[in-house]
């Protein structure tokens, strides 16, 4: 039985019969030109639809041949039109001059709201603002860093290196995108629910909140690759296929999330409240203006920023890593300096590994797009016209390639751009760069407000594991890992790796 995506896709094409036919008069199924070729009543479907498995390679290329760093796709009668971008200056506009303009929309929010609800990375006006104002307060606070900096070194020392260790005493390859998820996981739901899913364990088994967490962030991300939206719609509607299997994913998510409200509502009422709550779940049902849901909505979120962003991040850094000797030395120079357990006041002056993981993630943001929808007509700051509607997105993933933002190395790993030498101190001085030029983070009033926590937890591994072990890519020299994307970025297939200690 045909899938039926591919049935309704080849119906829809199927009534274009002209279409095609100009297509393949006129082209012959080829083009020469470096931009998509746009047709009567189906626009640049077509080359859409052949790049719908890269589409974050595809964009960068088609930008990279604009002269103003913008295009604008075409789906003729099967879509509205979109806006792409990796213009600094468009995106200060988009996320900041004219911020009330560019909401998330109703495209995301319909695309999100059955996985993220209306939690904080899905809302927009008050509602976004409230939730905004609430979290800001609670990331401003040296207990919770406290208490993520304690999480961290618990799951390094007590499960990630003595598995790492066991690995490399057995000669074994393990899939090191994999550990590196499953330590997320454990840290996150540790900081935001005060509970250990035990994720990162031995035996490496699936728990049913995370597989269901996975699976429902996974077909989540592939709504927004749909060029046909009506296909995935049709298929929620008729409860079948991807749609059924996200509805009992996010089911199982919201209940698991309950229960453990639940459970954390009885043990504080079982507590002195003079105590200061230590995780995110505690400290907002304190609130009595937020009720079960909205809390579920905002932990959610919270999980899903936590996880996948730092462990993609993690493990493309540690294959540039792997693949250039001279970064990995002065990284362990940088780690020599340190002390034997490194807390925050110790991985915040690492300027060295700081710039590599910027670096890192210039190539490979773990967020390689972000889109917005228009309130309104608008004209952006490079000529091109918006009309009211539109979805507008930029591309960090595009514009870390950029060979005019980045000069003519831009594809090489170089930890040294962001750095240079303090002539009163000769020291390493780290040199951040416009937020609108590298919104990795975003910028503008949606900047991620866990930017210094993340940094936090990732120099706090990269130190564990770089000063005890070397990461070498079990596929050997020449491997060449494939960038793909849901909600965020992965490493297609796993990151294969085996694991040496250092002498």
């Amino acid at each position: 039985m045909l899938d039926l995506e591919f049935s309704l896709s080849s119906c829809l094409l199927v009534i274009l019969p002209i279409s095609i036919l100009f297509i393949l008069i006129a082209t012959g199924g080829k083009s020469s030109s470096k931009l998509p070729k746009s047709y009567p009543l189906v626009g640049s479907t077509f080359a859409i639809l052949s790049n719908r498995n890269r589409n974050n390679q595809w964009i960068a290329s088609v930008l990279s041949h604009c002269s103003t760093r913008t295009y604008v796709s075409s789906q003729g009668l099967l879509g509205p039109a979109q806006v792409w971008t990796a213009n600094p200056e468009n995106v200060k506009h988009i996320l900041k001059t004219q911020f009330s303009i560019y909401p998330k929309g109703g495209i995301s929010t319909s695309i999100l709201s059955d996985f993220l609800g209306t939690g904080i990375f899905n809302n927009d006006g008050d509602g976004w603002k409230f939730q905004r104002q609430l979290s800001s307060h609670e990331f401003n606070t040296k207990s919770l860093r406290k208490f993520i900096e304690d999480v961290v070194k618990t799951e390094v020392s007590d499960r990630l290196i003595p598995m790492l260790s066991t690995t490399a005493e057995q000669n074994s390859v393990l899939d090191l995108q994999d550990i590196l998820q499953r330590f997320a996981f454990d840290n996150i739901c540790k900081i935001s629910f005060g509970y250990d899913p035990a994720y990162l364990s031995p035996s490496l088994h699936k728990t049913e909140f995370a597989s269901a967490f996975e699976e429902a962030t996974e077909i989540s991300g592939r709504r927004f690759g749909s060029v046909i939206p009506l296909v995935w719609k049709v298929k929620r509607f008729l409860n079948i296929g991807s749609e059924k299997k996200l509805k009992q994913a996010t089911l199982k998510v919201r209940q698991y999330a309950r229960d453990l409200i639940l459970q954390k509502k009885q043990e504080n009422e079982n507590k002195s409240s003079s105590l200061e709550a230590t995780d995110l779940i505690s400290r907002f049902i304190r609130d009595e203006r937020l009720d079960d849901d909205f809390v579920i909505d905002m932990v959610i979120s919270f999980i899903l920023a936590g996880q996948d962003t730092t462990s993609a991040a993690l493990t493309w850094f540690f294959w540039l890593v792997s693949c250039n000797p001279k970064v990995e030395q002065e990284i362990l120079k940088e780690i020599s300096q340190t002390s034997e357990e490194p807390g925050y006041n110790d991985v915040k002056d690492m300027v060295y590994i700081h710039a590599s993981l910027c670096e890192s993630m210039r190539l490979y943001p773990p967020v390689p797009a972000d889109g917005k929808e228009a309130a309104s007509d608008d004209v952006l700051p490079d000529g091109t016209t918006v009309k009211k509607g539109m979805r507008v997105t930029y591309s960090p993933y595009a514009m870390g390639r950029m060979e005019n933002l980045w000069g003519s190395n831009w594809n090489e790993f170089k930890p040294e751009r962001w750095l240079e030498i303090e002539k009163e101190t000769g020291k390493l001085h780290f040199m951040a760069k416009d937020s609108y030029t590298y919104p990795v983070f975003q910028a503008g009033p949606r900047i991620c407000l866990g930017k210094e926590m993340a940094f936090l937890q990732m120099k706090m591994i990269v130190v564990e594991i770089l000063r005890r072990f070397r990461v070498v890519p079990a596929e050997g020299d020449g491997f060449e890992p494939v960038f793909v994307s849901f909600l965020t970025s992965k490493m297609k297939g796993g990151f294969q790796v085996k694991i040496q200690q250092r002498n």
